[in-house]
This record gives structure tokens, C-alpha cells and sequence, in this order.
């Protein structure tokens, strides 16, 4: 398919007959419409917009609800195979997450990675949950967003958010996942958002629903009530919020009722996993998405770095096809979560 792509230091425009974007590098703003601008295009054919890719496997904190079941003995993705798998990335291409530990430097060339993909005008970004002055000082410089994830003890989210926005950062979040079992830790950061100095400045709190995998199976997803209290209290404190699109189900029916609903169901996405997102693991497989990797319903991953034509070989493979259009089926449908694998 025929595209072309201009770009200069704070935009990257993509223009196609099916898909078009524009998309700012200093915000992470990204307008996309299909063939003309009202119409939503379904999934990219040009490939991937955002590539999650996991560099490390290693970390130390041992969360009782890792979905990865990560502990300190895991692996590394080499310097050269990150740089491999970048170089067969379609040009649609504008930012990575970085998936670590939670100092973030688990992998030594992680800076490295961040530098190359710089110098191919992608943009990196990642989540970290506990970060030195050191490592602070490098992700301003190389990331356009970061991600500070809250754990039970909030004082090492909520002073490496301080960390990173002293240092200019105006793209820092705090993400945080929500389950029964979590419940009161969100509702504590909300009410902190406005009253602790640490996260002054800091741009929004990011819910994350449960999908029960890995250490995570033991919780339990919060009833559509109980998100709607956490979205109500929210809004009641006036606090900047924002979820994964594995919530949009949920957050539409949690503003019903809300007099700016259609501006606020407008700035919702469902699922873009195999439609404007990829995952590729440390081992360069690639997976619908982090959370479907060694799951029933995309048993084994797809293997990009000996690929030839990630778009033919990868985007456009059979079981990346079928998965693709299982989920489409499932957003059509009103009365479920829009996702294929998990009850969220």
C-alpha cells in the first residue's frame, strides 16, 4: 500500500488512502482518520503506529499482581537484536513503550535503545516504579512520556514523579492498576493529586484494569459500580485521569449520564492491539499483545527477527489476521468488554 510520510522536529503526518495521522512528538497527541476525516479506520494496513516492545525481564519488586510474574531472574533483549527488529519496523511508526523492571535499568543498554530509536524520529517512552536521581536524569532527556507506576507503599511512585517532573517533564503519569484489592490505593492517590507537592505538575493518573494472568489471577476486576465510583470521585476532585483502552467499555458506561459525554466517549479507543499497536517480547517474537504471550489464543509468537517483510511476514500473517478479526467482532458487541482474552 502506497503512503507517504513528511515530517520535521514536532510533527510526524502520515498520508494514505486508508489511513492518515498526524502526530505530535512533543505531546504524543495523535489524530488518525480512514478515508475521509469522520470516518475511523478500523485497523492500519501500513503497519504498526506504537510498538510495545520488552527489553528485560528482569526485576526486583516481585508485585503480587505481575501479569509477567517477572522476578530477578529473567532476561535481557540484546543491543543488536533491539536494532534489528527497529530496522524492519514499518516508517508508520512513532513511538515505543518500554517494557522493564521497575528502576527502569534492569537492561544496561537501555539508554542506548532509547538513543537509536531517537535517531530514527521514534519516539520512547516507558514505565518505571522506582528510579535513581541518575536514571531520572536520562529519561527527561530521551523519553517523551513516562509512566510511574503506584504500589502499595506510594512514596517511591510519588518521588520518582517528583523526580522526573523537577526535570522539566510535562508527559509523567502515574499508572496504577484497579481491582477490588487495589481500590483504596486509588482512591487515596486521587485524593493526593491535588494536596501532596510531589506530584505537582505531573499530568494524569492512568487506571489500569486487571486482566488476571501471571501473580495477578488471585485479584478480582472491580465491578462496573465500583469503576464508576473511582471515575465519579475523579471527576468530583477534578482530577486529570485517563485509562487503558482495555477499560473503554467501562468508562462509557461509567459517563452515561454525563453532560459532556459525547466529547469525552470521543477521546476513547478500543483495543489496538494487531490494529495500530504490536508486542514483541525479549526473545523478538511478537504477540498480539503483552498479555495474550504464552495464552491460548495466541499460543506461539511470531518470529520478527528473522522475518524478511515484517508486513508480510508479521502484520499480515494468518494467526495475526485471525486474531485481528476476532477482536473486531468483539468490539461490535455493546454488552462486553471489546477484549477476546480476558474479562476485564
Amino acid at each position: 500500500m502506497k503512503y507517504s510520510i513528511k515530517q520535521n522536529k514536532h510533527l510526524k503526518v502520515l498520508r494514505s488512502e486508508f489511513v492518515n495521522y498526524n502526530f505530535d512528538k512533543r505531546t504524543g497527541l495523535m489524530a488518525t482518520w480512514g478515508r475521509t476525516q469522520d470516518e475511523d479506520p478500523v485497523f492500519s494496513p501500513v503497519g504498526p503506529f506504537i510498538l510495545d516492545i520488552e527489553v528485560s525481564t528482569i526485576c526486583h519488586r516481585g508485585c503480587k499482581f505481575c501479569y509477567k510474574g517477572n522476578t530477578k531472574n529473567g532476561t535481557n533483549m540484546s543491543l543488536d537484536n533491539f536494532k534489528t527488529i527497529l530496522d524492519k519496523m514499518p516508517k508508520a511508526l512513532t513511538q515505543i513503550a518500554f517494557g522493564s523492571g521497575s528502576q527502569g535499568i534492569e537492561n544496561p543498554d537501555l539508554f542506548a535503545m532509547m538513543e537509536y530509536a531517537r535517531s530514527k524520529e521514534i519516539i520512547p517512552n516507558i514505565t518505571v516504579a522506582d528510579i535513581s536521581d541518575e536514571t531520572a536524569d536520562r529519561l527527561s532527556q530521551l523519553c517523551g512520556a513516562v509512566a510511574v507506576s503506584r504500589y502499595a507503599d506510594k512514596n517511591d511512585c510519588y518521588n520518582s514523579v517528583q523526580k522526573l517532573v523537577s526535570r522539566g517533564m510535562k508527559q509523567v503519569n502515574i499508572h496504577l492498576m484497579i481491582s477490588k484489592e487495589t481500590k483504596e490505593q486509588a482512591i487515596e492517590t486521587i485524593k493526593d493529586y491535588h494536596s501532596d507537592p510531589r506530584l505537582k505538575g505531573m499530568n494524569a493518573i492512568v487506571f489500569l484494569s486487571l486482566k488476571r494472568k501471571g501473580r495477578g489471577e488471585k485479584f478480582t476486576p472491580l465491578t462496573q459500580e465500583e469503576f464508576d465510583e473511582i471515575v465519579n470521585l475523579s471527576f468530583a476532585n477534578n482530577v486529570s485521569i485517563g485509562f487503558d483502552s482495555c477499560s473503554q467499555k467501562k468508562f462509557i458506561r461509567a459517563i452515561k449520564n454525563h453532560p459532556d459525554k459525547d466529547r469525552l466517549e470521543m477521546l476513547t479507543t478500543s483495543c489496538e492491539s494487531t490494529c495500530e499497536s504490536s508486542y514483541i517480547n525479549t526473545e523478538g517474537k511478537f504477540y498480539a499483545c503483552s498479555f495474550c504471550e504464552g495464552g491460548s489464543s495466541f499460543p506461539e509468537g511470531l518470529d520478527v527477527l528473522n522475518c524478511n517483510d515484517f508486513l508480510k511476514d508479521i502484520w499480515f500473517n494468518e494467526k495475526t489476521v485471525a486474531w485481528r478479526s476476532n477482536l473486531l467482532e468483539s468490539n461490535k458487541n455493546p454488552n462486553n468488554a471489546g477484549c477476546p482474552v480476558f474479562e476485564v
